[in-house]
């Protein structure tokens, strides 16, 4: 059960319920991502260009996507800034994206 899960210590010393908040964060944050891209696709924008206009590393939003590197706040206000959004308007569209299509 997960509780005991929880409550012990993998064999490598990783806590199981620190690694699966990881992994829960790290999904989310690429489906979210993914999101992005399709926005940005719609709109014809490349990486590059979307990048350069949102002003955020291209090497980073593709880090972002890849979930090898966890959002900062301040890359989700450029994100979605760049829609004409507040973060909670960006994530509420995406909630609902995500699950009309999950």
């Amino acid at each position: 059960d997960l509780r005991k899960k929880c409550q012990s210590v993998l064999p490598n010393g990783n806590d199981y319920c620190q690694i699966a908040k990881d992994n829960f964060y790290m999904t989310y944050i690429q489906k979210l991502m993914k999101y992005n891209k399709l926005r940005r696709d719609k709109l014809g924008l490349s990486l590059n260009q979307f990048c350069f206009e949102a002003e955020i590393e291209t090497s980073t939003l593709s880090r972002y996507e890849t979930g090898k590197r966890k959002l900062s706040f301040e890359a989700l206000i450029k994100i979605a800034s760049f829609y004409n959004q507040t973060p909670a308007e960006f994530l509420a569209d995406f909630e609902k994206y995500d699950k009309a299509h999950s």
